[in-house]
C-alpha cells in the first residue's frame, strides 16, 4: 500500500474548518487502511496559531522540519489573504516538491502568491473569485466550480467544497467503497463532484438594494414556473422594462434572464435530488415547460442530462441502524 502523508500549512487567521474538515477526513480514511494517510500539520515557527474564530490550534512541528509531504493542503481564511512573507517564501520553495498541492477556500491566495497556480485553472469561495483573478492575472479563475483539478494541483471553493475535495482524493486513492464509508461516518453525501456549480453561493452573492427588485428577486424564487419575461418582472416591480433591466442588472450583477435561468436550474436540480418525482413534471414545475427544455440546460450547465444528474447526485439511502 502507498503511503500518502498529508502536510496541513497553519498560520494566524486560518480558518479553522477548512483545516478540520480535510483532517477528518484523512484521519477517518488513516483508521480504515492504517498506514495510508499519516497526517501532520505545521506552522512556520511551530508554534500554535489562533484560527479567524479565536481557536488555538498547536501543530506537530515547524515547517522547516518538514520533509517533503505527498499531499501539502494549505487552508485558507483571513491570513491566507493578508500572508505572511516567509509562508509565501516557503511554498515557493518547498511546495513543488510535494506530488500534490491542495487549497481549501481562500487558500488558493498562497499558492497563488508563491507562483503554483500560474498558468493553472484555479478556484476559490465565490466571493473572492474576482479578487483573486484581479490580484493574480496569471491564473485562470474559475468561479463555477467546488473544486478544480489542474495537473498536480487542486484547489476548492468554501469550507465544505475541502471536505468534498478531499473524499474525492480519498476515492481517488482508495477506491469508492472506502470514501463512502468515511462520508457515511462525517454524515456527509459522497455526490458532489469538482464540476458541481457553487448553486446557492451564486444566487445568494447579490441582493438587490431596492425593496421592489429584491421583492422580484423572491417572487422569482417562489415561482419559477411563472411568466418571468422582463416585461412581467418589471410590471411586478412597477417600473419599465427598460428601466427595470438596467437595475437589476446594476443591483444583481446578471440580468434578468440569466438569473431566471439559474433559479430554475436551482429548483429543478434540487427537485431531481430530494424527490422522486418524474422529470417531465419537474420540468413543468421548474418553468421549462418540456424536458428537452430542461435537458438542454442541465446539459449546458453541468454536463449531464437531468436522468444521469439525478443517478449521479440524489443521497443512496442511508444503511439500516445495526
Amino acid at each position: 500500500m502507498e503511503q500518502r502523508d498529508v502536510l496541513i500549512v497553519l498560520f494566524d487567521g486560518v480558518q479553522s474548518l477548512d483545516v478540520t474538515g480535510p483532517l477528518e477526513v484523512f484521519s477517518q480514511a488513516d483508521l480504515r487502511t492504517p498506514g495510508a494517510y499519516p497526517v501532520r500539520t505545521a506552522s512556520l515557527d511551530g508554534a500554535p496559531v489562533r484560527t479567524g474564530s479565536g481557536l488555538m490550534l498547536t501543530p506537530d512541528l515547524a515547517l522547516p522540519a518538514a520533509g517533503p509531504p505527498h499531499t501539502l493542503l494549505v487552508p485558507g481564511g483571513r491570513g491566507a489573504r493578508e500572508p505572511d512573507a516567509r509562508l509565501v517564501d516557503w511554498l515557493r520553495l518547498h511546495a513543488p516538491r510535494a506530488p500534490r498541492k491542495v487549497s481549501v477556500c481562500t487558500g488558493a491566495f498562497l499558492l497563488a502568491a508563491a507562483g503554483l497556480l500560474d498558468g493553472r485553472r484555479a478556484t476559490t469561495h465565490w466571493s473572492r473569485c474576482a479578487e483573486l483573478a484581479a490580484a493574480f492575472p496569471a491564473v485562470r479563475v474559475d468561479p463555477e466550480p467546488i473544486y478544480v483539478r489542474d495537473g498536480d494541483v487542486a484547489t476548492s471553493a468554501g469550507v465544505t467544497a475541502g471536505i468534498d475535495l478531499a473524499l474525492a482524493l480519498v476515492e481517488e486513492d482508495l477506491g469508492r467503497d472506502l470514501a463512502l464509508a468515511v462520508a457515511r461516518h462525517l454524515v456527509v453525501f459522497l455526490r458532489r463532484p469538482g464540476n458541481q456549480t457553487q448553486f446557492s453561493a451564486q444566487l445568494a452573492a447579490q441582493t438587490a438594494d431596492r425593496r421592489p427588485l429584491r421583492d422580484v428577486q423572491q417572487w422569482i424564487t417562489e415561482n419559477p414556473a411563472a411568466d418571468l419575461s422582463v416585461e412581467t418582472l418589471a410590471d411586478r416591480a412597477g417600473l419599465s422594462p427598460r428601466h427595470f433591466a438596467r437595475a437589476f442588472r446594476a443591483e444583481v450583477g446578471t440580468t434578468p434572464g440569466r438569473y431566471v435561468d439559474r433559479v430554475r436550474l436551482e429548483a429543478a436540480r434540487r427537485l431531481l435530488e430530494d424527490t422522486a418525482d418524474g422529470i417531465e413534471g419537474i420540468s413543468r414545475r421548474c418553468g421549462y415547460g418540456t424536458p428537452e427544455a430542461m435537458r438542454r440546460a442541465f446539459t449546458r450547465t453541468l454536463g449531464a442530462a437531468p436522468a444521469e444528474y439525478r443517478r449521479r447526485f440524489r443521497p443512496a439511502a442511508p444503511p439500516p441502524f445495526p
